[in-house]
């Protein structure tokens, strides 16, 4: 039987542990947790109205992640599948003591608690972690369109359909455009991230 020279033979042995290290440098970059979502801008004070007729300002989310959109009741467009994600979203989120959902009307003279929790119900909000949002236009307006920098409110109904994603310091972290097929998975996880991180 031939022998394999012995420069050649230290090289076949060799072999494995050079592959295994070629395998570990190529997964290394995918193992490598991705960093978390940017600061995007931050939502300032505001004072509401919830569904449940009771006031609702910006601190009552203090230490809160949560996800908002705009829509109004009797929107026949992208509303109530914009809802219906919401409510995936709460879902998702059973486990998550810590995340609330803020739908904010563009319709507020229609729109008063009343109607909202008519609303509210239809898609099975759960109370206190599901609010619907209304109260004067000028409010959700500066809200809309100079703190989300989404869409006006101004009575033309016109509101975009992306959700956004705010961190537990108040702070804009992400938004997803709802009719993207793979919105969904890129929310939650970038909730989740944010959901981990220290609130002070």
């Amino acid at each position: 039987m031939t022998q394999l020279p012995i420069r050649a033979g230290r090289w076949a042995a060799a072999l494995p542990a050079a592959a295994l290290l070629l395998a570990a440098a190529l997964l290394l970059p995918a193992c490598r947790q991705a960093p978390p979502p940017p600061v995007l801008g931050e939502v300032p004070g505001f004072q509401l109205t919830a569904q449940t007729g009771q006031p609702f300002d910006r601190a009552s989310l203090d230490g809160k992640v949560w996800v908002a959109d705009f829509f109004f009741t009797t929107c026949t467009g992208p509303c109530p599948r914009m809802s219906a994600q919401m409510r995936q979203v709460q879902k998702a989120t059973a486990s998550l003591p810590d995340v609330r959902l803020i739908s904010f009307t563009v319709d507020p003279a229609h729109d008063t608690p009343e109607v909202l929790a008519a609303y509210a119900k239809r898609f099975r909000a759960q109370a206190g972690r599901w609010f619907f949002l209304t109260g004067e236009t000028a409010a959700l307006d500066a809200l809309a369109h100079n703190v989300f920098k989404l869409n006006s409110v101004d009575g033309s109904l016109v509101h975009s359909t992306r959700f956004v994603l705010v961190d537990r310091k108040g702070r804009i972290r992400g938004y997803y455009t709802s009719s993207d097929d793979d919105f969904m998975s890129h929310l939650l996880r970038d909730l989740r991230r944010v959901n981990g991180e220290a609130s002070s």
